[in-house]
């Protein structure tokens, strides 16, 4: 499956997109002005969107991606509909 297959997935199940979830996490206090912060581990944030969102490993590695900027989504597709 590719990155953005996992995004588009994610955003069908929760209605939410890579950035929604950036502001949550952000609540949550494990971002802080849009990087994460200093001791906040991929398993916290695989942790949360598991329990809070019932996301799978995969799909939740892709939201933690995103949040390290190892990957961007394609946001063209979102701004078209």
């Amino acid at each position: 499956m590719s990155f953005q297959a996992y995004i588009d997935n994610i955003k069908t199940k929760t209605g939410k997109t890579p950035e929604d979830f950036k502001k949550l996490a952000e609540k949550k206090g494990l971002l802080q002005k849009g990087e994460i912060k200093e001791g906040v581990k991929a398993g916290e944030v695989v942790a949360w969107l598991k329990e809070d969102f019932d996301l799978g490993h995969g799909h939740s590695m892709a939201i933690y991606a995103v949040f390290k900027r190892m990957k961007e989504p394609d946001t063209k597709k979102d701004k078209k509909k």
